[in-house]
């Protein structure tokens, strides 16, 4: 049997897509050195909140996710942040190849609302592997990758507000429900008014918030 490892040397943001996408450099190793004619890789990534420290305006932002400080020892749980099928190609003994992330800057998203309340340092995420490779000098023999290979990676945030600024500068967005949608495009019809940062502002103002 092939014994098979991997191995994160990195993550970018890609300045190409369509959408926000990060772009994780997987090394895979097979020992002993082996022909793998190909290899149908499933991918996990998860992100392991507890393996890093938090400033207070951190732990503040991620009071919704995992509650007050105090209960952190039981709540700082791992996340799922996505799951890919990858295609890796033919080589022999070590190959590197690109996992693509698709990513949502949709704040109702637990992965999404972690990422946007760290202000520095890394993401400590963990990459979890299974699938089938095919392998064999002269003919196929087809093994498994067993369940159990994993790989850490260490995402600087600042990859991720790379990339959130590249489709998304200076600004977010909300997902509202079609009636309300309706409602708030009926007040901004009726008042003339030239933008959503209006419309929201005038709300705000009305009902005797600060904005900025």
């Amino acid at each position: 049997m092939t014994d098979f490892a991997f191995a994160c040397t990195g993550v970018r943001a890609d300045p190409y897509a369509m959408g926000p996408t990060l772009v994780f450099r997987l090394r895979v190793t097979a020992s002993p050195p082996a022909r793998v004619h190909a290899m149908a890789l499933r991918c996990q990534i998860r992100i392991e909140p507890a393996r890093r420290g938090y400033a207070e305006a951190e732990a503040e932002a991620l009071t919704d996710l995992f509650g007050d400080r105090s209960r952190w020892g039981s709540s700082l749980n791992p996340m799922q942040f996505a799951q890919v099928q990858v295609m890796v190609p033919a080589f022999t003994g070590e190959v590197e190849t690109d996992v693509a992330v698709h990513c949502t800057y949709d704040m109702d998203i637990a992965s999404t609302r972690y990422f946007h309340a760290l202000q520095d340092g890394e993401v400590p995420l963990l990459m979890l592997f299974s699938g089938t490779a095919f392998t064999g000098e002269g003919g196929f023999r087809v093994e498994p990758v067993p369940w159990d290979r994993e790989a850490g990676c260490r995402m600087p945030v600042k990859t991720w507000r790379e990339m959130v600024e590249q489709h998304f500068p200076g600004s977010g967005w909300i997902r509202l429900p079609r009636d309300t949608m309706d409602a708030l495009l009926a007040y901004r019809s009726r008042r003339a008014l030239p933008s959503w940062q209006e419309t929201v502002e005038t709300l705000m103002s009305a009902a005797g918030e600060r904005t900025t």
